[in-house]
């Protein structure tokens, strides 16, 4: 008569009883209800959207909070949902073991707001339009006239620029594009005009720029001048 292997039979308690338990958590958390909505931007730079706009997105998606089992939640369409907002970047969505969903909201940046005619708009650092927030304005330079299409890069690479720069983001507050191509910039202190020329050598001109307002401004004439032009990109001429 074979002996009983006592080792083997508590060995598959074991693996069966962790199976069980495992089956019946799951099942237990499958079915918990989604509790509360925990929405978080990833930064206040530029609160275009709010927590309740956010909100209501998601509601309109799935109903509500209560009557929404975990199993039954889509994070991956909540995440497209959001993600197809035009103030959003980026968004990802989670849930966690006590029914708690949670987002994170990371929105786009506006290099510029383009004014036209009929409309008024942002573009982002991609070119991407945004509408305009009634919760948020963003300081950014206003540009009169569209970017054409095909020739937007340059352009989109100028504002850039101007954008991640502290002394250049809070000095320049206007461009104009003129038929030629050529750009002709605004400042916030003075009444001369920044003849840019066309956005090539962009680093250099803005450099330039920022040399000579830095020299200038020391010197009481500032106020007189009428332009200053960067097209030169080996010296700043001044007109009075």
């Amino acid at each position: 008569m074979k002996r009983i292997n006592w080792h083997t039979i508590r060995l598959l308690l074991i693996i069966f009883t962790m199976i069980f338990l495992y089956s019946f958590s799951s099942k237990k958390n499958s079915e918990r209800k989604i509790s509360k909505i925990d929405i978080k931007f990833e930064s206040t730079e530029n609160m275009f959207l709010t927590h309740e706009m956010v909100n209501n997105l998601l509601i309109q998606k799935f109903g509500g909070t209560s009557s929404i089992q975990k199993d039954k939640l889509d994070l991956n369409t909540l995440e497209t949902v959001l993600d197809n907002h035009e103030m959003i970047e980026k968004a990802q969505v989670f849930s966690t073991i006590d029914g708690l969903l949670n987002v994170r909201i990371t929105q786009k940046i506006p290099i510029v707001r383009v004014i036209t005619d009929n409309d008024s708009y942002y573009l982002d650092y991609k070119g991407n339009k945004m509408s305009l927030s009634q919760n948020f304005s963003a300081r950014v330079p206003l540009l009169n006239g569209e970017i054409s299409k095909g020739i937007e890069k340059p352009y989109l690479f100028l504002f850039n620029e101007i954008k991640k720069d502290d002394f250049l983001t809070k000095n320049i507050t206007g461009a104009h594009i003129m038929f030629s191509g050529n750009v002709v910039l605004t400042n916030r202190s003075y009444d001369y005009k920044i003849a840019f020329g066309k956005p090539i050598n962009v680093e250099k001109k803005l450099k330039n720029y920022k040399a000579f307002f830095q020299h200038a401004i020391k010197d009481t004439l500032i106020k007189n001048y009428k332009e200053v032009n960067l097209i030169y990109t080996s010296q700043v001429v001044c007109k009075k």
